[in-house]
């Protein structure tokens, strides 16, 4: 048996270890590389990001490349969870552990932030999350001509905001918006930059969305972390008993899903026109443009026990005069939406996303953002 032969024998059995079998990084299963400097498993997507920090971690193909015994040996000796507890020893509740699902920039920064900047690895080190405040020029899409100007953002802890000013010297802020009713979601396909970040907040109880990003990826992650961090300390004086457990999933979030469905009015009878729809949690929102700043609509997806039900097709006899044939009937209890999809696989898709919502039990805020949402309506 060639040396090599027995090297990848060997690093397929440390493979077998439980601990190794996702990417230490984002959790894809099945990490085909390995960091020969660090001792981890990984998955292709983050083997590209570690080859960007050479200085830091050199990758190998666990199949195609040449192993050293010694680099073997190091692998046996380390593997992913005993980095994950020297990398990922002190990692803030609230900062953003990104997924396999996530995008580059979210990606690329936290294994920056583990293993070349070190942010994790000292318990009791000040996070530049934390600091209460923070202060910069980002990139905004304006609303009515959708060029993207430079703006002056800023958070603060103390007041609980998130400011914006169209003149970096203005006075008064264009915007304030509550930190308790944001949230932030990577864009990028959407925005058309590989930073860019949706912030949706409340307003008067509509959903309003702004679309920013900043040409540097650790400046827009850094602003994300900082917002979530925000969050994390106002939702601990609002809920005083809940653990981190509970309030971590309080704070940003990303959609359930979004993408483009035709939808005919509340007569039935008017044509079917294509929107762009995002599912948040229990809204569905509908928009002509997926960079609209407004919803044109929304509908509350409450539980099947009052009577809220999604259904493949359309009632008999509806006039379907779109170019998509895949229907969708939604019921609530003050009316029917009826919508189509492109495709088979779509509808099917869109189905599981509503009849998972409408199964979930509902927690005490959404029942009163259902009343407000039908008085409202």
């Amino acid at each position: 048996m060639s040396s090599n032969e027995r090297a990848t024998r060997a690093l397929r059995e440390i493979l077998q270890n439980p601990e190794n079998d996702a990417c230490a990084d984002c959790g894809a299963p099945d990490p085909g590389w390995g960091s020969c400097s660090l001792g981890v498993f990984i998955c292709l997507a983050c083997s590209g990001i570690h080859r960007n920090i050479p200085a830091i971690s050199k990758v190998k193909s666990l199949s195609l490349s040449h192993w050293e015994d010694h680099e073997v040996q190091f692998m046996a000796e380390n593997g992913n969870e005993m980095m994950k507890r020297k990398y990922e020893a002190a990692v803030p509740v609230y900062y953003y552990k990104p997924t396999h699902k996530d995008g580059q920039t979210l990606r690329e920064q936290w294994i920056r932030a583990k293993y070349e900047r070190k942010e994790f690895s000292e318990p009791g080190k000040s996070f530049i999350y934390e600091q209460g405040t923070k202060d910069g020029m980002l990139m905004k899409k304006g609303r009515d001509n959708g060029q993207f100007l430079s703006r002056r953002f800023v958070l603060s802890e103390r007041e609980g905001t998130l400011k914006y000013f169209t003149k970096f010297d203005a006075k008064e802020p264009k915007a304030v918006i509550k930190v308790d009713t944001i949230n932030a979601t990577f864009q990028p396909e959407k925005i058309g930059n590989p930073n860019g970040l949706q912030i949706t907040y409340l307003k008067d109880y509509s959903t309003r969305n702004i679309f920013i990003y900043h040409e540097n990826g650790k400046e827009i992650v850094d602003w994300f972390n900082s917002i979530r961090a925000v969050q994390l300390h106002y939702l601990k004086v609002a809920f005083p008993g809940a653990s981190d457990a509970e309030l971590v999933p309080k704070l940003t979030r990303n959609f359930l899903k979004e993408g483009y469905m035709e939808k005919t009015g509340p007569r039935h009878t008017e044509g079917f026109k294509k929107r762009w729809f995002t599912l948040d949690q229990r809204r569905l929102m509908y928009f002509k443009d997926p960079l609209d700043a407004f919803a044109k609509g929304e509908v509350f997806l409450g539980n099947r026990d009052y009577g809220y039900s999604a259904s493949p097709g359309l009632p008999a006899g509806t006039h379907c005069n779109g170019a998509w044939q895949h229907g969708i009937t939604i019921e609530t209890p003050d009316r029917g939406f009826l919508f189509t999809c492109e495709s088979e696989s779509e509808q099917k898709d869109w189905l599981k996303h509503f009849n998972a919502v409408i199964s979930a039990v509902m927690s005490p805020q959404e029942y009163t953002m259902e009343a407000l949402f039908r008085h409202r309506h």
